[in-house]
């Protein structure tokens, strides 16, 4: 009895020893992870996962469209995650299982969103700088006065559909060019459309005759020795109605679509063309700002991609409404870009919006028609601009000198202008057109006085409540008073 008794304790006690043993070397068994959850751009790119270990581990990993730098270790790594673009039109997901001996398990939750279209950069080149030497700078100082091509290319139906001619303007020739050209500007500003244009929606492919014509306008502004600002104008509102985050991913894919296409089809065109992201894209708060600021990285990195000239032309971005104040607040970084000082900012200017703006009273101010301290009516007092004047100019040029020129980044004031109220008669008719002359050439002058590049918005309307100065369907000058105005403020 002593001796199974015996026995049973030393068995008890190995027993004991044992569980003690298993349970030490359990605790002292690692295993982190971090994160637990990683998200990837519609592009893919590269992500970290640090592993916490002092025994041996192993991933399991079973999505080919990740590639992991180490899938097995026996100490703390950092592992870099590697994604492809996600082609498949719909977000995909993967669980990434890490173990330890012993059955400690950790799991990583993957996903990504979709690319929503295909690449078109299907055909990029080396770098060239051929006929692309100026930067930014260089290149501003060779634009003198530039004019809008208004209401054309980018004129739709029903904010739909793309139509040269649906709101009054002809087919755009190389006669009115001319025209331009001969009328005093060496630059010309191209507001275009590009989702009007598309032969497939579902894959944001633009039509190749429409590629074709925009090209074809280029050429016509080039082979005047012009420079031409094209960008992607209202273009139904896919940009500007879409600056939030639910959005921001199909936004920046269709813009990578369009430039991807619109660059590779332009890619030829010496440092005279430049791309603009954007037209007047709708943000007043830091949020905002932020997904505008990712539809214009995503403008350059489009650009950029296609190679060739296209790696050393001068893009413009566009402040938050190309509203000045809005964009001295709110704009505090330009997109990143490989090629650097090739970069413009653009913001635009109808002030007083009363003077500029304004077909009839509205129920916060009225009409101005008689702007400058040289131009007010003793008999018609009560349409005397208020605010805005020459003074007011000044201070909001001079933020834009600042805030940008002043640091090497050119600021081009991409539209600008007042509408001509030729409803009035005899003396206030006589004396509002003189006002408006003496408007236009002050913004001129006052612009490139700051280091700012005028553009003149020309619709083309050249009847009452209009901008136009240029005939287009007569192909002559109409409004010679303007005109003068603005080359005798270009000088």
């Amino acid at each position: 009895m002593k001796i199974k008794c015996a026995f049973k304790i030393f068995v008890f006690l190995i027993t004991i020893n044992s569980f003690s043993s298993w349970g030490k070397n359990d605790v002292e068994s690692q295993l982190l992870v971090s994160p637990t959850a990683i998200s990837f751009t519609l592009e893919g790119g590269t992500s970290e996962i640090i592993v916490t270990s002092n025994t041996r581990w192993n991933i399991n990993n079973s999505a080919s469209w990740l590639q992991l730098s180490q899938v097995a270790g026996n100490s703390n790594t950092v592992i870099q995650v590697n994604a492809t673009t996600n082609y498949t039109n719909t977000t995909r997901t993967a669980e990434l299982i890490i173990n330890i001996p012993r059955g400690q398990t950790r799991r990583i939750l993957v996903s990504q969103v979709p690319a929503i279209y295909p690449s078109y950069n299907t055909s990029p080149i080396a770098p060239d700088a051929t006929g692309m030497s100026s930067n930014a700078i260089q290149l501003a100082a060779n634009i003198k006065l530039g004019w809008n091509l208004g209401n054309t290319l980018e004129a739709m139906n029903n904010n739909t559909t793309g139509n040269e001619t649906a709101w009054g303007n002809p087919v755009t020739t190389k006669a009115l060019i001319d025209l331009v050209k001969a009328s005093g500007f060496n630059a010309v500003r191209l507001p275009c459309s590009w989702n009007g244009y598309l032969a497939d929606s579902a894959t944001a492919k633009i039509k190749p005759s429409w590629l074709n014509h925009i090209k074809e306008v280029v050429q016509y502004c080039v082979d005047n020795d012009m420079y031409v600002l094209l960008n992607i104008h209202w273009d139904g509102g896919w940009l500007d109605e879409n600056i939030n985050p639910g959005k921001q991913d199909k936004t920046k894919a269709k813009q990578k679509a369009f430039w991807e296409q619109i660059a590779t089809h332009l890619r030829d065109f010496d440092e005279h063309l430049m791309f603009a992201s954007a037209n007047e894209p709708p943000v007043d708060d830091a949020t905002k700002m932020e997904i505008l600021n990712s539809y214009h990285q995503a403008f350059v990195d489009a650009v950029r991609s296609t190679g060739g000239r296209n790696s050393y032309r001068v893009l413009v971005v566009q402040g938050p409404g190309t509203d000045i104040d809005k964009t001295e607040k709110l704009m505090n970084k330009l997109p990143s870009d490989l090629t650097p000082n090739r970069m413009m900012v653009e913001v635009h200017y109808y002030g007083p919006s009363q003077f500029c703006l304004l077909r009839e009273d509205a129920t916060w101010g009225k009409m101005f028609y008689y702007w400058g301290n040289r131009y007010h009516s003793t008999t018609d007092a009560s349409r005397n601009a208020t605010w805005g004047e020459e003074d007011y100019v000044v201070a909001e040029f001079q933020k834009m000198k600042a805030k940008f020129v002043d640091k090497g980044v050119p600021v081009l004031l991409g539209e600008f202008g007042a509408l001509r109220h030729t409803a009035l008669m005899g003396d206030n008719l006589t004396l509002h057109l003189a006002s408006r002359a003496y408007w236009d050439k002050y913004i001129t002058q006052q612009a490139r006085a700051h280091g700012m590049l005028p553009f003149y918005w020309d619709e083309g309307s050249i009847g009452n409540d209009g901008f136009g100065i240029l005939d287009r369907k007569n192909l002559k000058v109409f409004d010679q008073q303007v005109l003068n105005a603005l080359i005798e403020g270009a000088k």
